[in-house]
């Protein structure tokens, strides 16, 4: 990467990551603020304030948006997360500066008109309807819940029906005036692009942004628990949930190791045990999910309803046998899997400029490929057991199901399976 960074007099962080033998551009911005940045009451604010956003500006309609993109073959789009909201654009790069425009102008001019709110509220409600019916989507909003309860960081990023219904122009302008802040944004431009140029055209157009930075969310709590919703499907839904690390964490890439080889890929030791050796489901997998300031290890599974009562021993089983027995090549194998998607991903721009932003918001700069690859390549079989070992000494793990559930164990019999004692006890 040749990549150049420039900071306006507001504070914006302009970034620039040259790839000229392309013909297209990813740009965005990235705001550092996202779902634990709410309040109860306006509980989805950050998401309702993504949607309002396109839906018109002091100088453009929401039609006009859309068409002006779109003419010139444009794709523009946005997500919410926890901790940050992305605006992005991909684009053929003569088009780059209409890019840059349309995002300047929907961050610093929208309207937040009413009519387009009682319109898009129709949206976020039928969006909330939908995942409900997907319960392999909305398993992961309860996990969420009990992992982290009674804080922003559990709460539903789409808000609830009483809070979306009751969302108003204010609301949205006092968020926003609260958190989009010049100091907690970056502007990343990849591909077919000029530092001189897209600096150029930030300083005209994103001048308006009040300088200073959003203020600081409450600090992550990891609880645990457990929550089960009884639904008459042909699957039951089930995840798990361990305390991992945050994103700064020195172990924050053996966590991802560990997760890899627990349940990162085909020879991964839960789909080889639960799937390819036992039947027991079609969908395994494991992952690490960090934070600023916390994190956990993840597991999802879809099985039968029969099969639901061996699975939550089959996943303790594994967890057991991986923190007392990760082995050299299984740890070597989970790295190559790490390193060939970090790797590929590069080739991609709108992977690229995302990237790039998420570690000028997380670490306050950019961290070369080699650096990544260098700490991915000094995880060891040893870090992984020891890693291991932690997360079976979890004392209360988070278990949430969606499903016909009434053969899957008890959750006093699986957390049984996990802490000081369950390790005193295979210990004899």
């Amino acid at each position: 990467m040749n990549v150049q960074i420039s900071k306006l007099a507001n504070g914006l962080t302009v970034v620039t990551d040259p790839m000229p033998q392309l013909e297209s551009a990813a740009l965005g911005v990235w705001v550092n603020t996202g779902g634990r940045n709410e309040t109860r009451p306006v509980m989805g604010v950050s998401h309702m304030l993504e949607h309002m956003a396109f839906k018109g500006t002091l100088r453009r309609t929401a039609r006009e948006i859309a068409e002006e993109i779109e003419t010139v073959g444009g794709y523009m789009n946005a997500y919410t997360s926890r901790e940050q909201t992305a605006f992005h654009v991909r684009t053929l790069k003569a088009d780059v500066p209409l890019a840059v425009d349309i995002l300047a102008d929907i961050l610093t001019q929208p309207t937040f008109d009413r009519t387009e709110l009682e319109r898009e509220r129709q949206v976020v409600l039928q969006e909330l309807g939908q995942a409900r019916d997907t319960p392999d989507d909305i398993v992961f909003d309860h996990l969420q819940a009990i992992a982290y309860p009674d804080q922003p960081m559990g709460w539903p990023i789409l808000g609830d029906e009483a809070t979306v219904s009751n969302f108003n122009r204010e609301d949205l302008k006092t968020y926003m005036d609260a958190n989009y802040r010049a100091g907690s944004m970056v502007i990343v431009a990849s591909g077919a692009v000029e530092h001189v140029r897209i600096l150029e055209l930030a300083t005209e157009l994103f001048a308006k942004l009040p300088a200073g930075t959003a203020a600081a969310p409450l600090s992550t709590r990891y609880g645990g628990g457990d929550m089960r919703v009884a639904e008459d499907l042909e699957q039951v839904h089930v995840t798990y949930a361990f305390p991992g690390v945050a994103s700064i964490d020195p172990d924050f890439y053996v966590s991802q190791v560990y997760a890899g080889a627990l349940g990162g890929g085909m020879s991964s030791r839960l789909f080889q045990e639960a799937r390819e050796k036992r039947g027991l489901c079609y969908s395994i997998y494991a992952y690490g999910q960090s934070f600023s300031d916390g994190g956990m290890i993840g597991i999802y599974v879809g099985t039968g309803e029969g099969e639901a009562e061996e699975i939550s021993a089959v996943v303790a089983g594994e967890m057991a046998g991986l923190a007392a027995t990760a082995s050299e090549e299984e740890i070597v194998r989970a790295k190559a899997q790490m390193k060939s998607g970090l790797l590929m991903g590069l080739e991609r721009p709108a992977t690229r400029a995302e990237q790039i932003a998420g570690q000028l918001l997380t670490f306050g700069r950019v961290i070369p490929v080699e650096e990544l690859t260098a700490r991915l390549d000094a995880v060891d079989a040893a870090a992984v057991r020891r890693f291991g070992e932690r997360i079976m000494n979890t004392e209360q793990p988070s278990l949430a199901v969606v499903g016909p559930h009434n053969k899957l164990e008890s959750y006093p019999v699986f957390a049984g399976r996990f802490g000081a004692e369950a390790a005193r006890r295979a210990a004899e």
